[in-house]
């Protein structure tokens, strides 16, 4: 059973870092593992994804400059280094991912991160 847990989240002053964890078990996913997030009233948006080897990494415009993404895979473990953070990136993080296909078929539950002001 493929199961991805998250932590790593709490409460942060704006300015301040945090770093998520996300451990995969159950399989190894030599495709790509991402974060995503979902702030109250508002929709799921992606925030990075990283391949198999770490060298191909994509983010989201408005993180980029201040998120990190990298995994160690001896660990089946994908992280998330926010720095600079904003009451903006106040949400719920999930990671996820990739059997093979565009789409990302397993998702973590998250873990709450908020920022105040």
């Amino acid at each position: 059973q493929v199961q991805l847990v998250e932590s790593g989240g709490g409460l942060v002053q704006a300015g301040g870092s945090l770093r998520l964890s996300c451990v995969v078990s159950g399989r190894t996913f030599s495709s790509y593992l991402g974060w995503f997030r979902q702030a109250p009233g508002k929709e799921r948006e992606f925030v990075a994804r990283i391949n198999w080897r770490g060298d191909v990494k994509y983010y989201a415009d408005s993180v980029k400059g201040r998120f990190t993404i990298s995994r160690d895979n001896a660990k089946n473990t994908v992280y998330l280094q926010m720095n600079s953070l904003k009451p903006e990136d106040t949400a719920v993080y999930s990671c996820a991912a990739r059997s093979g296909g565009p789409g990302y078929d397993y998702w973590g539950q998250g873990t709450q991160v908020t920022v105040s002001s």
